[in-house]
């Protein structure tokens, strides 16, 4: 028996929260709420003293895995690579099953943010892209088309 009761959050840390939250919220996401966190519970977890963020958790229509947004206020946030690869360790990317990916993806270039590659077609059942947003931030966008 699994130990894993449910798949709820991915989380991301990010400085310009705001622009980040409107990039997702763009994609389709709602905002569930949105709140500082500071003190025991956050010094004890995240294993920083002192330390405060402000977080939003985001998640589709109707529920499901969320993604966590969190800028720290105390300490400063430490800068990763904003022009990562897929080949970088860490985190590649997030991942969300959309329709119309050709729209989608005009859209998000009216909105300055461009693919990372090209749309790929996987055996005539999926066609999916790499949309690099804010601060570097990956989302893979499919469509299923078979």
């Amino acid at each position: 028996m699994s130990a894993i009761k449910s798949f709820d959050h991915i989380g991301i840390t990010v400085d310009d929260l705001d622009s980040v939250t409107a990039f997702f919220v763009g994609l389709g996401l709602e905002v569930e709420g949105r709140m500082v966190v500071e003190g025991e519970f956050l010094d004890t977890v995240t294993g920083i003293p002192d330390a405060r963020t402000e977080i939003v958790m985001l998640r589709p229509p109707g529920g499901g895995t969320g993604i966590e947004l969190s800028s720290f206020e105390r300490p400063d946030h430490e800068p990763g690579s904003p022009a990562a690869m897929a080949n970088e360790l860490g985190l590649r990317n997030v991942c969300f099953e959309i329709d119309d990916l050709k729209a989608r993806i005009d859209g998000l270039a009216d909105d300055g943010y461009g693919l990372v590659g090209g749309i790929g077609r996987h055996e005539d059942q999926w066609l999916m892209a790499y949309v690099r947003g804010p601060e570097g931030i990956v989302v893979a966008l499919a469509e299923r088309i078979g």
